[in-house]
């Protein structure tokens, strides 16, 4: 078996990590992967960064990293809008700027991220292609990036992410690898396929390039809109809420920040509650691109410093906040792009009298569903 590596518009094919594994002859002594603890290093504490192999260890990203990685996706990203609604300003009694990721390339903030991390490759890195994992958002920003940088990419994803993501992800010429979220170590899988062929694993959120280039949505929103009292972001493995973060308190510092997660996925919460980094069963949320079990290295140390409260919002919430942009807005957001705008829509949080800044994350989601959950 062979796998595809077009980087022309078809699709290529996708394959279970089974079946990778039966393809080859496995070595006679097969590398051990110890528990995973939420690090490639076991050695270190978990609230500690760690280097993600073959990438040399690279230090917590700052609001610096954030102004490089503006550089380096400008007029290849979109510089989404950032819209108001006299809607949602009545009813929080504030002003309230939506920062519209779902008109990002490949329909989320993701692919900011996965530009600004593919752009720092050297010749060597560029050869052997990317690799990630991801339910889908990270994983279709990587394919498209990648396509872009003519280099291949493969993707580990799970068997029960949307088909929408998974088309998408295939569509934008990447190989994609199934695995079973549920009995199966996503990041044992990746750290194996890194090492058998030599490929860069880029994380869906813990890699500072990655928050960095997340970071650049909350500059421009800031920079459009001016100072903020108040920003609402969503939080999966924290990617994007650890960049938001550092571009807020450079550009803002007397703003609020807060990060919002389904109600089944409080890991974040508990993470910042007790200051270390907790670990979850998977949630069972709608807001797939936050069903995350705990967050990253990386994101937490940015997180436990600028990040003042993490609140959570329900699975009818998220619905709710759906219905109202496809109804007062105009807009399909997949359910976690709803989650910020979940929470003050809900009045989780008082924000009246407040200017306050919203992150719409994304849009991607099966038609089918969004029927479903408009009806």
């Amino acid at each position: 078996m062979t796998a595809q590596r077009s980087l022309e518009g078809h699709a290529a094919p996708f394959f279970t990590f089974a079946q990778l594994l039966a393809e080859k002859e496995r070595p006679a002594q097969a590398p051990r992967f110890p528990k995973h603890r939420g690090s490639w290093d076991n050695d270190r504490p978990s609230n500690q960064p760690c280097a993600l192999p073959p990438m040399r260890a690279l230090p917590v990203p700052t609001y610096d990293d954030v102004v490089d990685a503006a550089v380096r996706i400008d007029g290849i990203a979109h510089r989404t809008p950032v819209l108001t609604s006299r809607t949602a300003d009545e009813r929080t009694g504030a002003s309230i700027f939506f920062k519209c990721e779902n008109f990002q390339r490949m329909g989320a903030f993701k692919f900011r991220g996965a530009y600004n991390a593919i752009s720092h490759f050297d010749a060597e890195q560029r050869a052997a292609g990317v690799l990630t994992f991801s339910s889908g958002n990270h994983a279709q920003a990587i394919a498209l990036s990648a396509r872009l940088a003519g280099i291949h990419a493969t993707i580990i994803m799970p068997h029960d992410a949307p088909a929408a993501k998974v088309a998408a992800t295939k569509g934008y010429g990447g190989e994609v690898i199934v695995y079973d979220r549920y009995k199966e170590n996503r990041e044992e899988i990746g750290r194996r396929l890194a090492e058998e062929r030599g490929m860069t694993l880029i994380p869906p959120y813990d890699h500072p390039h990655v928050m960095a280039g997340q970071g650049t949505a909350v500059k421009e929103l800031i920079e459009e809109t001016g100072p903020l009292d108040m920003l609402f972001v969503c939080l999966g493995g924290g990617g994007l809420l650890s960049g938001s973060a550092l571009s807020a308190t450079a550009l803002s510092p007397q703003c609020q920040i807060i990060g919002v997660e389904p109600e089944a996925g409080n890991d974040g919460q508990q993470s910042l509650a007790r200051g270390e980094i907790v670990h979850i069963k998977v949630p069972k949320t709608l807001a797939d691109g936050a069903a995350t079990q705990h967050l990253g290295n990386y994101t937490f140390a940015v997180i436990q410093r600028l990040v003042q409260q993490i609140v959570t919002v329900s699975d009818a919430q998220l619905v709710e906040a759906m219905r109202f942009f496809a109804q007062r807005m105009k807009m399909v957001v997949e359910p976690t792009g709803c989650l910020a705008a979940a929470a003050v829509l809900n009045g989780i949080v008082p924000v009246e009298g407040k200017r306050v800044g919203v992150v719409i994350s994304g849009g991607n989601v099966d038609l089918e569903r969004l029927a479903d959950f408009l009806r």
